[in-house]
Order: C-alpha cells, then structure tokens, then sequence
C-alpha cells in the first residue's frame, strides 16, 4: 500500500462558483394582522424608549456650571 504522488483533480471546486441549483424555496407563508401589529408596537416601544432616554437625560449634559470666582467664599467673613 504505497501512495502515489498524483495530484488530486479539484476542478469541482472552480466550478461551484458557476453552479446554480434549480431548486426553489418554498414561498413564504404572509404574516397576519396581530403580528403586524405586534412587530409595529415593538419598534414604536423601542424607538419611544431612545426618545425619552435623550429627553430625560438631556438637561444632565448641559454645562449649567456657576462661574469660578476669584476668591474663596470662606475668605469673605474675614
């Protein structure tokens, strides 16, 4: 049982880019009203929520700062 040295043929490979299959997919089944309307009610919650998020959280990034001063406020008794 020696091996021989010849190269393998694999030209089947080359040829599975050009191979296009007659096989149909089955045609997909149509979504009813309820799941319409629960995927539309998912998105709606969704994109209520990043819209309350920015809302709220909107006034905690503003720069509301007061202004430094020039002395300490414990140096005013004095």
């Amino acid at each position: 049982m020696s091996r021989r040295g010849e190269a393998v043929p694999f030209a089947f490979i080359a040829e599975a880019d050009r191979f296009r299959s007659n096989v149909t997919p089955p045609p997909r089944a149509r979504r009813s009203f309820r799941q319409v309307a629960g995927s539309a009610l998912v998105g709606v919650t969704i994109v209520a929520g990043l819209v309350g998020s920015v809302l709220l959280g909107g006034p905690a990034l503003t720069d509301n700062q007061l202004p430094a001063r020039d002395h300490p406020a414990a140096a005013e008794g004095r």
